[in-house]
């Protein structure tokens, strides 16, 4: 293998996988006292032609509880400007 190459068992990084890390950042961030579990990329929106939403669900445990949350990333196609992230729990 020349100097530079990949091993060729190295998948290559998702395109979602900057807002995952901002999604998970963010959670950590809103919950400091729960680990994330689980993490999914439930998929991205296409919302007209300069922004795009990216979904994310994470599974979160707390010393008190398991939950989940759905995180929504928003933001500018041409510059990956982020216009919004919310954050909402879930049961499942």
């Amino acid at each position: 293998m020349q100097q530079g190459d990949t091993s060729p068992y190295t998948k290559p990084e998702p395109a979602y996988a900057k807002w995952g890390k901002l999604a998970v950042a963010e959670t950590k961030t809103r919950y400091p006292n729960a680990q994330v579990v689980d993490y999914l990329h439930v998929g991205r929106q296409n919302l007209d032609d300069d922004l795009t939403k990216e979904t994310f669900k994470l599974w979160l445990r707390s010393p008190a509880r398991e939950f989940g949350v759905i995180v929504t990333i928003t933001f500018e196609k041409p510059t990956e400007k982020v216009r919004s992230i919310e954050l909402c729990e879930t049961a499942r």
